[in-house]
């Protein structure tokens, strides 16, 4: 039985759902995303482990508030109300990935594997191109056109480089872009500051994470994620990866079958 709860975190209300019975299993959703991102994953883990996803603060329905905090801090105060804070799969989506393994670092008791999905470790600065597109999206936010902003940021992180919106399944970029709307239109209140969650960033302490590690992108995703993966991979002891050649930022998303037969693969080797 799926069940849809809040956590105070300070003066904000963390909105997750716990499902499902077995090994814990933390799904973290991207910076364009809220908890709807898993839903594929969500339903199906539920029959072999007991599941957490939850909106971050300022995503779905976390609500932002005014103050500073660490979304680490929030991360935990979410698995102490689900009682998970014993071993644990950690898998995160881009910015949800960067907490993860964040959590892993700063938690490492407390993490059994970590899967890191079109994300890197926090803190990596490479020396890549960005999609035209974010010149556009800046034009955008300066004419407050947010609308316009979503959409160049859903061709973006949805549809990637060399396709256009008739691409890609229509439910899911539709799905994408309500999310990523949401979150805009929370950013435009202007309240809280996310401090950083690990001190020293991740990308200078990954052959500290002893925990095996899958790495999967997407061959259409923007390049930094490529170099990402690629410094995760030389640098990360037990790691193992995948790509999906027709998918974007968000794989799971656009080929949620395949996406969860690789995550069942991996962790049946663990």
């Amino acid at each position: 039985m799926r069940e849809t709860r809040f956590a105070p975190s300070g003066d904000a209300r963390i909105c997750f759902e716990v499902a499902g019975a077995g090994d814990d299993f933390v799904m973290i959703h991207a910076g364009v995303a809220d908890r709807r991102q898993w839903n594929a994953a969500f339903e199906h883990f539920q029959k072999t482990h007991r599941v957490l996803r939850y909106d971050m603060r300022g995503y779905g329905d976390s609500e932002p508030v005014a103050g500073a905090y660490r979304a680490i801090d929030d991360l935990c105060v979410v698995l102490d109300a689900a009682g998970m804070r014993g071993k644990k799969i950690m898998m995160g989506c881009s910015m949800g990935g960067s907490l993860a393994m964040d959590f892993t670092l700063t938690h490492p008791h407390e993490v059994q594997s970590l899967i890191m999905v079109c994300s890197g470790p926090s803190g990596l600065s490479l020396d890549v191109d960005e999609p035209e597109e974010f010149a556009q999206v800046m034009e955008a936010e300066r004419a407050g056109d947010w609308d316009r902003v979503c959409e160049l940021e859903t061709q973006v992180w949805f549809d990637g480089r060399g396709r256009s919106p008739g691409d890609v399944d229509p439910g899911a970029r539709a799905l994408l872009f309500d999310m990523n709307r949401r979150a805009l239109e929370y950013g435009r209140l202007d309240l809280g500051e996310r401090e950083r969650d690990a001190t020293p960033a991740a990308y200078k302490r990954l052959a500290e994470i002893d925990q095996p590690v899958l790495i999967v992108t997407g061959a259409l995703d923007v390049p930094f994620m490529a170099g990402a993966a690629e410094v995760m991979r030389s640098s990360i002891p037990n790691n193992s990866s995948v790509e999906f050649a027709d998918a974007a930022h968000l794989p799971n998303m656009e080929h949620p079958d395949r996406f969860n037969d690789e995550v069942r693969r991996f962790l049946e080797f663990l």
